[in-house]
């Protein structure tokens, strides 16, 4: 998470951002690439290797987060008790899964930019509405529209977990990252899903996003935390609860006394 990344991402955003907004009609080229008109039928889209792969993809996710969820799920049950991950790990993983794919993508931006996926476009053989740019977020799609790609963005997630590999593995474990949000959105293109600047937006904004909190818990001094300090928030609402338990109980002898 060094400024070269930073640039490469924003030089990205910035040619994809600029080409594709002059010429809008490459994301549909680029999407006609996986359909065939004479027989209204994606290439490969409806075959059932795409959703095991798919569901695949999904269950990574899940087994990368895990151990940060059951690290913090366990300080808060057993506070007194070292985490399973230090805490900052699992506190930038999580958070960063959660405002990325889960609220950035999947809430803010698909819930709000009414862009129609690919196929539900009359290109395509759809009946719901016309194309329009990535940039022009005033299309018609009410809901779980095509901008930014969801399951990409899941995806480049991974790079949040790369950021914390050892320095020696940490350039192998980016690129195991960008290729494997690069595979899951070539996946959701051929599924008719998703734009070309779906997905590549998906990974840069993840890429920012993480670059951001990475910066903020862990690389900046004014702002980045300890592992100690993590562990120590976690356990407070633990052992605040504890005491309460432990007051309730005394006050109930007391009054179980009195009677």
């Amino acid at each position: 998470m060094n400024k070269i990344g930073l640039a490469i991402a924003l030089a990205v955003a910035a040619v994809v951002g600029v080409v594709f907004g002059v010429f809008p009609k490459l994301d549909l080229d680029l999407a006609a690439l996986f359909y065939q008109p004479n027989t209204d039928m994606l290439r490969i889209g409806g075959e059932p290797w795409v959703e095991h792969v798919r569901d695949a993809a999904r269950v990574l996710i899940g087994l990368i987060a895990a151990p940060a969820g059951l690290a913090v799920v366990g300080k808060l049950i057993l506070p007194r008790r070292r985490m399973l991950i230090p805490g900052r790990a699992a506190l930038f993983l999580l958070l960063t899964l959660a405002l990325g794919p889960g609220i950035l993508a999947n809430t803010i931006l698909k819930d709000h930019w009414g862009r129609f996926r690919p196929f539900y476009l009359t290109e395509f053989g759809g009946t719901d509405g016309p194309f329009t740019a990535w940039w022009d977020p005033r299309g018609t799609c009410r809901g779980n529209c095509s901008f930014v790609a969801g399951e990409p963005s899941g995806a480049f997630w991974t790079l949040a977990p790369a950021a914390l590999a050892p320095p020696q593995w940490r350039p192998l474990a980016y690129g195991a990252a960008v290729a494997f949000g690069a595979a899951i959105g070539v996946v959701r293109m051929a599924g008719a899903g998703h734009f070309f600047t779906d997905v590549v937006f998906a990974g840069v904004l993840m890429f920012l996003l993480i670059w951001t909190l990475h910066g903020l818990i862990c690389r900046w001094p004014s702002t980045r935390l300890t592992d100690k300090a993590v562990e120590h928030a976690l356990a407070w609402p633990a052992d605040a609860l504890r005491k309460l338990a432990a007051l309730a109980r005394r006050i109930g002898g007391r009054a179980g006394k009195r009677f």
